[in-house]
């Protein structure tokens, strides 16, 4: 976690000072970004909400993402990496959403990516979607990397 901090407050410091939000949905970080964010003082000014949304369910239960929403797009992809961090943001009512999908290891997913693959998503006044591939089957050192990866792009994005 300490790796990840200091991108959180550049970020949380970024947000504060133009006066928007963010909402995140993480995945295989399994909360690592809302927690970075949150461990700053002054959260409140900024953070509106997180969901871990690792599953079908989590998926419809906190995002209202449902079978319709995903017809012709597979989790761990661009497309629904965006997808997340477009309805994070809306049903949260921020002006960011922040999204993670991927797998961090020690084994790939069932949509055929390996371990140390993520797809990342900004959604806002201006979007930026990524994959990262580590390479690394370390679930705990890819879970790291995807949070600084997803606190990297979303900083850039708000530049």
């Amino acid at each position: 976690m300490d790796s990840i901090l200091p991108a959180a407050m550049r970020l949380g410091e970024r947000l504060r000072i133009r006066k928007c939000t963010v909402a995140v949905a993480e995945s295989s970080v399994g909360g690592l970004v809302s927690a970075a964010l949150l461990s700053q003082p002054g959260a409140s000014a900024y953070f509106l909400g997180g969901a871990v949304v690792y599953t079908a369910a989590a998926r419809q239960g906190l995002l209202g993402i449902g079978p319709a929403e995903m017809t012709g797009m597979r989790s761990a992809s661009e497309p629904y990496a965006l997808l997340m961090a477009r309805t994070v943001r809306d049903r949260l009512g921020a002006d960011w959403g922040l999204a993670e999908t991927g797998a961090a290891g020690p084994a790939g997913n069932r949509y055929g990516d390996p371990a140390g693959h993520a797809c990342l998503a900004i959604a806002g006044p201006v979007e930026r979607v990524i994959t990262v591939r580590t390479g690394s089957a370390d679930r705990p050192a890819n879970m790291r990397a995807f949070a600084a990866a997803l606190l990297a792009l979303a900083e850039e994005a708000i530049a």
